[in-house]
């Protein structure tokens, strides 16, 4: 396991708390942005292997998530979240004056990202996203359209068996007592469709260089909806595309994870380079 240390900042709407995994001889910093429902910590292996390619590696836990303060898995704005994650990007360029600045984002980071890299996007170098929720994604709405009719949103937590074929995956996400097991809240589902819409009308992100990393037999955050949300972020030139055969939704840890990292570590090479 890789060294890490915290750092406790004022965000947005109360207390965040940041992972720092240094690396005193960077070339670049990479900003981990984790998915709903869990923690940075849940990076260790992604955060080792960006180490060793270079990186100084950051990430939040989210307001409402991990270690940081407020309500568990209530976010009421999306654009605090992007403004916290930005509080971290900052902190790193601080340590780290003069270094590119990478963004890698999972699922509901994925969106954060996206987000980021439409209000930042000089800011970065490259952005990566992991099965990002963004485009089409019908989650939120079915929620809420439930919950209109009965009263409450269904208590229908995720599946530890959707994250990976690697069954240790889900045991630990079942056992770890960071991850919220619980179902979703109404302010956060509200927050996901408002902020889905704010990124398809945001404009794409130029000539930011986008990786785009998905499985194809992801059914919490399906591949088809993701496309459309990803190829208008990215522009005319489109991502650089790479869909893992059987890989459910946490290609980070998938079975064929070293397969993942070396796509990442290599589309970073060729970004970084002069």
């Amino acid at each position: 396991m890789a060294e890490s240390r915290e750092h406790v900042l004022a965000g947005t709407r109360g207390t965040i708390v940041a992972r720092e995994w240094p690396n005193p001889r960077a070339r670049y910093i990479a900003v981990v942005v984790h998915g709903y429902g869990e923690h940075i910590g849940r990076y260790e292996g992604l955060a080792a292997v960006l180490l060793e390619h270079g990186a100084a590696v950051y990430g939040p836990d989210h307001i409402g998530h991990g270690r940081s303060a407020g309500e568990r898995v209530v976010i009421e704005d999306f654009e605090d979240v992007v403004s916290d994650v930005h509080a971290v990007a900052r902190l790193a360029r601080a340590a780290h004056p003069g270094l590119p600045v990478v963004m890698v984002g999972h699922s509901m980071g994925g969106l954060i990202a996206s987000r980021y890299a439409q209000r930042y996007g000089d800011d970065l170098a490259a952005l990566v996203l992991s099965g990002p929720v963004i485009g089409a994604w019908e989650t939120p709405e079915r929620l809420l359209a439930h919950a209109a009719r009965h009263g409450e949103i269904p208590d229908v937590p995720i599946s530890p068996a959707a994250l990976s074929r690697d069954p240790a995956v889900g045991a630990a996400y079942a056992a770890d007592p960071l991850v919220w097991h619980g179902p979703m809240k109404r302010p956060t589902l509200k927050a996901f469709v408002r902020t889905l819409e704010r990124v398809a009308k945001g404009g794409d992100v130029g000539r930011l260089p986008v990786l785009w990393l998905h499985g194809d037999d992801d059914r919490l955050v399906p591949l088809p909806g993701s496309r459309i949300g990803v190829e208008r972020l990215a522009g005319d030139g489109g991502p650089t595309e790479r869909v893992y055969r059987g890989a459910r939704h946490e290609v980070f840890h998938e079975t064929d994870k070293d397969e993942v990292f070396a796509e990442v570590t290599g589309f970073l090479d060729k970004v970084l380079t002069p």
